[in-house]
């Protein structure tokens, strides 16, 4: 057989069919490409006017007018564009995916370029036999002696074309709808999606319903236009009011001068904002302006903490706004909506590729023309580009924030509490963003003081009694006091563990923090009593980011105050009077072991600097960490079992009366009952008691005061 060679041919046939089922995933967005047509077409005709080509009429007005007809079931989309002759007509609409936009770009790109088109693939016109059994398209080219056009197909491949009766440069798209689409001809759902799709196109959008009854409005007749259509003048007289003077008597006050006023046709409102707020520059916008935007676009009435304007021409085109708003984290969801528009065309919300994860929990809108869409403009090419816009904005949000940080430090702490939440998510997620913000995070201490990181690691606040006071500078430049700590001594907030030999890494430090306040009071008491501060860490999402800020800072250690007792809290004793606690810890560990039946229980009899506390119960930082993370993930369902009482250790006071009259009275018939007493009261200031826990010390702490009655 002799070779042979060819060009593939394309069965056009199901074209159509490919469209409806694949192309688009929302049968409304048609109303989308219907109007971004009209707005290319009025664009492409601006241009000509820019560069001499054409001449717009004294005072003409470019528009967008969509008619729906619910009694003939159509819908009619009219613009004021360039037009198209009978052969343009066969280049771009017979031909499937040619697009005009893009031949039109690449005749005049270096005449004119300072308005984006929106079309680029051929499609978009083809959307409508989603809805459509039938589609008429009347049209007439700006070019001078051009005749109309008039041209209609029912959705399969053939397709007629004619002279057409339209008078006017444009073009008009009539959608005869099938029975299942006759929603669309609904005037209100109609506005609703051009609502979605179309807020923010850049030629104004009307809507008119066929058949509707004239509606009339009341104007001053000084307000009168051209096109107004006056239907009656209105004389109304002056007002009026009766007021009495200080001598009793009455005379008439006019209030409101005589009016001529006009009722005239209502005159149409657009649907759309044709220049959006993230279209102007920073400095051209007041507060007010953003907080209109935002309540219009979001329909949230509480207004935002702040907001970051994105602005940026080089090396690729962003615009945008993002609002930070206030939550209430026990009660709302905390997932917001990031708005997606291409030259003012809504794309979509919350598309991953572009916007950074922790970012979605922010409001706002991005423009981008430069985004690399695919063919229905509702997702997104894979795209290294793509990559280089979500680190942009990812970057664009640090900067903010930690500019906030050093230069309104108060208004950036004002705001901590509601967008810390933000911040956290986004250094979990985002390593560079991390790098970023991780000297600009704040932690609130127990004097609800707010510090950074660096802060925490560095000297911290005690009494001045305590050490000598000097003069420091911060990084602002302002004088402040410093606490001098003697170099022997562990920091307040910030010690060092593990300590390390010569030539080893250098010691971590410690930053204690507090989870619940209420829960953890009597520790925070005996921080507070030694100097000793910590953090306050109380949401959800503290422990994965104290986890991460761990592993990215080597020289940093998060522990709960709960997670054990340091030197500070403990009274100097002898040696003679160690071995003697030694003594005591044996006899009481096997004491408590014995009553509480909890052999895995670690029992540590210390001489504490406060005689008034009896017990305390620490849990290790690792222990307290892996119970949290299985109860976070509920194990496949499974209880702690035995790991609810893993790495505990319950330290005594050898100094406090009840410790000692325990020792004292080891087979007391009143001792088992304060053995257990004692561990429950060191538990409730480590954890909540489960149910039967707390029945059984409800009717115990009744039998101790009954005893003490006798």
């Amino acid at each position: 057989m002799a070779v042979k060679k060819g060009n593939l041919s394309i069965n056009n046939e199901n074209i159509f069919t490919i469209i409806k089922k694949w192309v688009y995933s929302d049968h409304d967005i048609f109303v989308r490409e219907m109007i971004s047509n009209g707005c290319d077409a009025i664009t492409k005709l601006k241009k000509l006017d820019m560069i001499g080509e054409y001449a717009y009429p004294d005072d003409f007005e470019n528009k967008i007018k969509v008619i729906v007809d619910p009694e003939k079931k159509t819908m009619k989309f009219i613009d004021t564009g360039i037009g198209m002759d009978a052969d343009e007509v066969e280049e771009y609409i017979t031909q499937i995916a040619f697009s005009g936009a893009a031949d039109f770009i690449e005749k005049y790109k270096d005449k004119a370029n300072d308005d984006q088109i929106i079309g680029h693939f051929g499609l978009g016109f083809y959307s409508a036999f989603m809805v459509a059994d039938s589609v008429h398209i009347d049209t007439l080219s700006y070019k001078e002696g051009a005749k109309a056009v008039h041209w209609e197909s029912d959705g399969g491949t053939e397709y007629t074309i004619d002279e057409g009766d339209r008078t006017e440069i444009g073009t008009e798209i009539t959608l005869f709808l099938n029975e299942d689409s006759l929603e669309f001809c609904n005037e209100y759902r109609a506005r609703e999606i051009i609502k979605k799709y179309c807020s923010f196109m850049p030629v104004p959008i009307f809507l008119e319903k066929e058949g509707a009854e004239t509606q009339y409005e009341t104007i001053d007749a000084a307000d009168k236009t051209d096109k107004d259509v006056v239907i009656e003048e209105i004389h109304e007289e002056a007002k009026y009011e009766e007021k009495e003077n200080e001598d009793g008597t009455k005379e008439k006050v006019e209030i409101s001068p005589a009016k001529e006023k006009l009722k005239i046709v209502k005159r149409p409102v657009p649907l759309n904002d044709t220049h959006p707020l993230w279209g102007k520059h920073p400095n051209d916008c007041t507060k007010e302006e953003y907080l209109d935007f935002y309540r219009k676009v979001f329909m949230d009435y509480k207004e935002p903490l702040f907001w970051i304007h994105l602005n940026m021409d080089y090396p690729f085109n962003l615009k945008g706004i993002l609002y930070f708003p206030k939550i209430n984290m026990e009660y709302e969801s905390i997932e917001g909506t990031i708005k997606l528009y291409n030259n003012q065309v809504f794309i979509a919300d919350n598309i991953k590729e572009v916007i950074p994860e922790f970012l979605m929990l922010l409001k706002g809108v991005i423009d981008c023309p430069d985004l690399p869409l695919n063919v229905s403009r509702s997702a997104l090419q894979n795209d290294g580009f793509v990559k280089k816009i979500s680190d942009y904005i990812s970057k664009k949000v640090a900067d903010k924030l930690s500019g906030m940080c050093k230069t309104e430090k108060e208004e950036y702490e004002k705001y901590w509490d509601d967008i810390s939440p933000f911040i956290k998510f986004g250094c979990l997620k985002d390593d560079k963003f991390c790098e970023k913000m991780t000297d600009y995070i704040l932690f609130k201490n127990l004097d609800g003081k707010y510090v950074t990181l660096p802060e925490c690691l560095e000297v911290e606040k005690i009494d001045k009694e305590e050490g000598e006071v000097s003069e420091a500078v911060d990084e602002d430049g302002n004088k402040v006091e410093a606490q001098v700590v003697d170099d022997k001594k562990e920091d307040a907030a910030a010690e060092s563990v593990d300590g390390e030999e010569d030539g080893e890494k250098p010691p971590r430090k410690t930053i204690y923090y507090v989870t619940d306040e209420q829960q953890q009071s009597q520790y925070i008491k005996m921080f507070k009593e030694q100097g000793k501060d910590a953090v306050i860490l109380t949401h959800n999402i503290d422990q994965p980011f104290v986890t991460q800020l761990e592993s990215k800072n080597e020289d940093v250690k998060f522990m709960r105050i709960d997670a054990d007792l340091t030197d500070e809290f403990k009274e100097e004793v002898s040696e003679e009077d160690k071995k003697a606690i030694e003594e005591q810890q044996k006899e009481l560990s096997e004491l408590f072991k014995k009553v509480l039946n909890k052999e895995s229980l670690e029992v540590r009899v210390e001489k504490l600097k406060n005689e008034a506390t009896s017990s305390i119960l620490t849990v290790s930082e690792e222990t307290r960490r892996m119970q949290d993370m299985m109860k976070m993930y509920s194990m496949n369902g499974m209880g702690m079992g035995p790991m609810g009482d893993m790495g505990e250790t319950l330290i005594l006071n050898a100094g406090n009366k009840l410790v000692k009259y325990v020792l004292d009275n080891k087979d007391g018939d009143n001792t088992p009952m304060i053995v257990e007493q004692l561990y429950d009261l060191a538990k409730i200031a480590n954890q909540p008691l489960a149910p039967e826990e707390m029945s059984k010390f409800v009717d115990r702490s009744n039998r101790i005061l009954e005893t003490l009655m006798k």
